[in-house]
């Protein structure tokens, strides 16, 4: 698989990286342990070198799956994960981007990912009660104690980032970003692509909707996170049906599936973009990163430019209390 370079640091990583969180949380019971490994193992051997996973999958267990898949190719791939939340009774209380909690998060997850360094440590949501700047600090300490490799954001605004910057290089930011939730071009982008810094879209298949697997009699296991997600009610799933089709249609055109067109535009948008989709079957993993080999013409995406913007997508991409977490 092509490679990209993320940041001015020089982070070579695969030019489609594996999300991990849905192998332990999300979207339904987690996995088998044994099936978690493999999964992740089989996305090495089809040239990923980028896994992404967070303390707050599991929470914990993401993290330790992800350490024991990756232990025998190491110094092969590079492991991204996150701080930003406290847990009570193993569950999220709220955010904590304290210096000293960030020191300890650090600490806690070398342990279970089994490594000497984290390759990319990112700040997984703002924390309106710490300064940016104490918290780009801590994480430079990190880096200067070869803990840390280099630092990111996840779900930043403009100052937020801008002001991290000034402090401790950021290499990335990590924010959602699909065909179907495009608000990113507006002004991160541009900001991104001012200073420097790589992007890497999360959820960029519409946490699955983009694959035409999902309908509005489609039901979710209860733990599922999409019941609770605006976009995903049965009424706007219904209506958002219709992009689905049109992108259905162009895959066809292109020999493709939807969600290889979904991954190929994103890819197509800039060179330092570098989404992380996530499965637990290793049917959608080739599928997936079959995407990396699909080639959008210019004609081809002003196609898709002009169909996505003629339908509006119905439903907000979270729950009220969690859009408040985003963008700060």
């Amino acid at each position: 698989m092509q490679k990209r370079t993320l940041g001015k640091g020089g982070l070579e990583v695969s030019a489609l990286g594996f999300g991990c969180m849905g192998i332990s949380f999300g979207y339904g019971p987690a996995t088998s342990r044994e099936d978690g490994l493999a999964i992740i193992r089989a996305a090495v051997d089809g040239g990923v070198t980028f896994f992404d996973t967070a303390e707050a999958y599991g929470p914990f267990t993401n993290e330790e799956v992800v350490g024991e898949a990756l232990g025998p190719v190491r110094d092969q791939v590079v492991i991204a994960t996150k701080f930003g939340f406290k847990f009570e009774n193993g569950k999220q209380a709220g955010l904590d981007s304290r210096p000293a909690h960030i020191r300890e998060v650090a600490e806690a997850s070398l342990r279970r990912l089994k490594t000497d360094r984290i390759d990319l440590l990112y700040q997984h949501r703002v924390d309106p009660n710490v300064p940016i700047e104490d918290v780009a600090g801590a994480v430079k300490d990190l880096i200067r104690e070869g803990k840390v490799m280099h630092f990111g954001l996840s779900e930043a605004g403009v100052g937020t980032i801008r002001r991290a910057h000034a402090v401790q290089p950021v290499t990335a930011l990590q924010s959602e970003y699909s065909l179907w939730f495009r608000e990113p071009e507006k002004e991160i982008l541009p900001a991104l692509e001012e200073l420097g810094i790589g992007f890497v879209p999360f959820s960029p298949l519409g946490k699955g909707f983009l694959t035409g697997k999902i309908d509005d009699k489609t039901t979710f296991d209860s733990t599922d996170f999409r019941n609770v997600v605006p976009r995903f009610t049965p009424e706007n799933r219904k209506a958002n049906l219709a992009f689905v089709d049109w992108l259905t249609t162009f895959a066809d055109r292109k020999k493709a599936t939807p969600a290889q067109v979904a991954l190929a535009w994103l890819l197509a948008q800039k060179p330092w973009i570098v989404p992380i989709p996530g499965t637990t079957k290793l049917t959608r993993l080739d599928e997936n990163l079959g995407a990396a080999a699909i080639e959008l013409s210019p004609e081809d995406l002003r196609d898709i430019e002009a169909a996505a913007s003629g339908i509006r997508v119905q439903g907000d991409r979270y729950p009220e209390n969690l859009m408040r977490m985003t963008g700060r």
